[in-house]
């Protein structure tokens, strides 16, 4: 049986998560749209890959801005101008009449995806307990993946009532949607989950550390109490003010000798996270079977099985994330990553593909659900001082993004000039590398407040 506080602060874990849902759900949904945007909009290659990344671009402005603005205005701020971005892209998306206010829609969806998968994890970092902390953030990597495995559902479902209805007539507004249109009903489903994430941040504290940082010391001990002792909230509050009177807040600060090995840390993890293979997977799974000779019947069907084995393993991570801590977990799942993609670039050098090739593919999905994926946010938002967390944080998520549009070029390429072996043996490379750096320079921070781990970096 949970307890008040314990269930309050399981109430607010899950509206903050559903960024985590909606920033899944909007990637993912593009796969299912693509090809009847692209039939009816008669779009070019040129214009089929604009129409792809400009949600991406849309994601590196929401970063860009996201961690300055959070660390001036607060938290709670970004979330809802997060919430209120998806809800407009997916009523634009769903309305739009030209292929231009299309792609703006899709780029106001991308910046709300930037704003979230900085501020959410941040958010979450800040209010959970040391004892949970890494547990509650993981909650955010699983809200992604349910977003995603969402997406898939939802675009097979719309498509399966589209084909199965025919001619019969749902209403005016849901014959557009799903019968003559039904990608749009794909885009506007969104509108829901957006919906419930605005309506939920109406009952969400604001940060407590941050309303400390801003003087705003009751209001903090407030929210603190909630969650926590009354005793307890006063000391964190204490330590909370006394690390804040040893930074400046600045950008200089962020890039000074004492903080340089967390900023190599905080971004080099997501670099990796996206380096892995997890997105040529996830994007070019499907395909990447087919040409092994494996018949799923189609490739929705293989990205609802990857995405299964993605959110389950997941769970992982979050049982035991604050047990074994942080080091382990990533040690042992980026191993177990790089020796499943050597496994699957070796199934196709020689050709002995089939079952084990599907096998090893989600070994490899799952070594990366519980590890590599949850872990790059989990560190990087224990890792920065207080006062420049937010734009720390938004530094290293922009690295994660640039990755991403990188490894989305990069892996078409691989596949067609070195072939899938060599591509799977590149990610197992990044695995591997991944595993030295955590190896060499990521200290364990399970059971440590993020007081006390901004003094590990000071020598305390």
């Amino acid at each position: 049986m949970l307890s008040t506080k314990s269930f309050y602060l399981f109430a607010i874990t899950a509206v903050v998560t559903m960024g985590g849902l909606l920033f899944g759900f909007d990637m993912a949904v593009i796969s299912g749209v693509l090809p009847f945007v692209k039939t009816q909009f008669v779009l070019s290659a040129a214009e089929e890959g604009w129409f792809v990344s400009s949600a991406l671009v849309g994601c590196i402005l929401g970063v860009a801005f996201s961690g300055e603005l959070s660390d001036r205005w607060g938290r709670k701020a970004m979330l809802t101008l997060s919430a209120l971005l998806f809800l407009l892209s997916a009523i634009g998306t769903a309305g739009a009449p030209n292929f231009t206010l299309l792609v703006l829609a899709r780029m106001l969806g991308g910046i709300g995806v930037g704003v979230a998968s900085n501020v959410a994890p941040l958010y979450i970092s800040e209010i959970a307990p040391a004892a949970v902390r890494g547990r509650l953030v993981t909650f955010y990597q699983l809200a992604i993946t349910v977003g995603i495995l969402a997406a898939y559902l939802t675009n097979a479902g719309l498509l399966s009532i589209s084909l199965s209805q025919g001619a019969t007539g749902l209403g005016n507004l849901m014959d557009y949607l799903v019968l003559e249109e039904v990608w749009r009903g794909m885009f506007g489903l969104g509108a829901v989950p957006a919906v419930l994430f605005l309506a939920g941040l109406l009952f969400v504290p604001e940060s407590p550390r941050w309303l400390v940082q801003k003087n705003r010391i009751e209001e903090g001990t407030r929210v603190l109490a909630k969650i926590s002792s009354k005793a307890e909230a006063q000391a964190d509050v204490s330590n909370i003010i006394k690390t804040s009177n040893q930074e400046t807040g600045s950008y200089k600060e962020l890039f000074s000798t004492k903080l340089r090995k967390p900023l190599v840390i905080g971004l080099l993890l997501p670099v990796f996270s996206q380096f892995s293979g997890i997105n040529a997977v996830i994007y070019y799974g499907p395909r990447i079977l087919n040409d092994a000779g494996i018949d799923l019947s189609n490739a929705l069907i293989g990205q609802i099985i990857f995405g299964l084995a993605n959110l389950v393993f997941t769970l992982i991570a979050i049982w035991k994330v604050d047990r074994l801590g942080r080091r382990p977990l990533y040690l042992v799942g980026s191993i177990g990553a790089a020796l499943s993609l050597l496994f699957t670039g070796f199934s196709f050098y020689t050709g002995s593909t089939g079952f084990s090739l599907l096998l090893s593919i989600i070994v490899f999905l799952a070594c990366f659900a519980f590890s590599i994926g949850p872990l790059k946010f989990v560190i990087a938002a224990e890792i920065f001082p207080n006062k420049i967390r937010g734009r720390a944080m938004a530094l290293s998520i922009m690295a994660m993004w640039i990755a991403d549009t990188i490894v989305g070029q990069v892996t078409p390429i691989l596949l067609a000039w070195v072939g899938a072996a060599m591509a799977f043996w590149f990610f197992a490379a990044f695995c591997l590398c991944a595993f030295w750096v955590v190896l060499k320079l990521v200290p364990e921070t399970k059971g440590k407040s993020l007081e006390e781990i901004q003094g590990m970096w000071a020598g305390h």
